[in-house]
């Protein structure tokens, strides 16, 4: 079939569908138990304490805040690894690895720094006074992880690109064998140590995440099948041309995330001054969410080296495959996570807290998360799609509408102008949601036209260009 014709071939869907289920399957598995630490964090906290829990609620939201800008930034890492592997330059991932490493490290300069700041302006925000020597604890005890997290995700990035994404797994579950542990005895004071409560959990997430660091250099360090990659076999010094183009790709990719993850950060921000009842419930549904989040978050990862890959190599209904794949898995998974919400909303809330007040809250929230669950998979999937094009510049900007000219506004609108609180800054969420889906569904269905990706593949090869291999006619 011509790549010219309006409808993609289904011809190879079935396979591309299973290759991209093999692909994200540990990377759900990963992003599961990333979702988990978290877990493990509100839970500890809430028997601890509705006063803990809020804290952590709010030092959670100022640390995520920032940390989304080199997350995103480096995600422009495994769309560049991949297309260099399916265009055959294998040979040219090591050093751009090594770049990237360095653009991991300068990030976390800047965001430990901010980071020792940010506590000092809690009293500012509003936040509620009995919650911010608990959010300041934790903050300052969490900020020593930085620098391990941006070069864990550094090294991540690379193995997903190159289609490994088995330690992620096996690194992220590992995680939570520290965390437990460390977090109980640090939160209820154990063994003789003091009872540091929030504060605690801030310092063993810290150390969880130095352990993770580690783990994965020891990984990438001994793998065979990246041997000849040489990735760590020499050290280079900063290359601005490189770290330039990674930033190019990448911080529009931080942007966007930024704009997804602020709104719902702000919103908690937004919430928590309305007291620690509705903070916490708030925070037991966020991240009952966010446990069903990372499901099509990872089939946006594997999307996108599936994307990146096919692209590199020049296959115009490879890419077209790629993507309708992981819409049609996308689609089930979140109808399953919006079944689960609504049929279990209570005994899922009972993991968190006895608070009769904050469960019963937490509770009717559930209802607007099921809402929100088709639209939050089909925009990060169209987002992780558009990544693996290396298109990036206009999803920011749809991005930056959709989530705080529409998200917020209606959230803050609802939820504080008319008084309807923690729910109606959930029908933001909901709004920014659904305006993002359709905004970057439409850009991908434009980016993924075939026109447009055989102009894509003649920039990227401007002397390689097959017509047999793209399909084009």
């Amino acid at each position: 079939m011509s790549a010219s014709s309006p409808s993609v071939s289904r011809s190879g869907l079935p396979g591309e569908i299973r290759t991209t289920v093999v692909l994200a399957a540990p990377l759900v598995a990963g992003h599961v138990s990333t979702g988990l630490i978290g877990f493990v964090d509100n839970t500890l906290a809430g028997h601890h304490g509705t006063t803990t829990l809020a804290s952590v609620t709010i030092g959670t939201a100022l640390w995520w805040l920032p940390m989304m800008v080199p997350i995103g930034t480096l995600l422009s890492v495994p769309p560049s690894v991949s297309q260099l592997e399916g265009a055959g330059r294998r040979g040219e991932i090591g050093a751009l690895f090594r770049q990237a490493m360095w653009l991991a490290a300068l990030l976390s300069v800047f965001l430990f720094a901010f980071l020792t700041a940010i506590p000092y302006a809690l009293g500012a925000m509003g936040i509620a006074p009995e919650i911010i020597p608990g959010a300041q604890a934790f903050l300052h005890g969490i900020r020593w992880g930085v620098p391990a997290l941006t070069l864990f995700f550094c090294m991540r990035y690379l193995s997903e690109g190159l289609h490994w994404t088995l330690p992620t797994m096996l690194l992220s579950a590992g995680g939570l064998l520290v965390l437990l542990p460390l977090g109980y005895v640090l939160t209820f004071g154990e063994f003789g140590l003091p009872e540091l409560g929030a504060g605690g959990l801030g310092i063993a997430s810290a150390a969880m995440l130095w352990v993770q660091a580690i783990g994965f250099f020891l990984v990438l360090r001994r793998a065979r099948r990246f041997a000849d990659l040489g990735l760590f076999a020499r050290f280079d010094r900063p290359h601005w041309p490189t770290i330039r183009g990674l930033l190019a790709t990448g911080l529009p990719i931080g942007v966007t995330v930024l704009m997804e993850g602020s709104l719902f950060i702000v919103t908690a921000l937004l919430i928590g001054r309305l007291g620690e009842v509705q903070a916490s419930a708030h925070q037991i549904a966020i991240n009952l969410s966010a446990l069903c989040f990372m499901v099509p978050m990872a089939l946006a990862e594997a999307t996108t080296v599936r994307v990146g890959h096919a692209l590199g190599r020049g296959d115009v209904d490879g890419v077209r495959r790629a993507i309708w794949a992981g819409y049609a898995i996308v689609i089930g998974t979140q109808l399953m996570s919006g079944i689960v919400l609504l049929s279990a909303n209570d005994l899922l809330v009972s993991f968190y807290t006895r608070d009769a007040a904050v469960a019963a809250l937490a509770a009717s929230l559930l209802f607007y998360a099921a809402m929100f669950q088709f639209p939050d998979g089909v925009q990060v999937l169209s987002a992780g799609a558009l990544r693996g094009l290396k298109d990036t510049r206009m999803p920011m900007l749809l991005a930056a509408l959709a989530y705080w000219g529409v998200g917020m506004p209606v959230g803050a609108g609802l939820g504080l102008g008319l008084g309807w609180g923690p729910k109606g800054m959930w029908i933001g969420l909901i709004a920014g949601l659904t305006v993002a889906a359709v905004l970057l569904g439409l850009r991908l269905l434009r980016s993924s036209a075939p026109d447009a990706l055989s102009r894509r593949i003649a920039a990227e090869h401007p002397h390689e260009l097959d017509p047999h291999e793209t399909g084009c006619t």
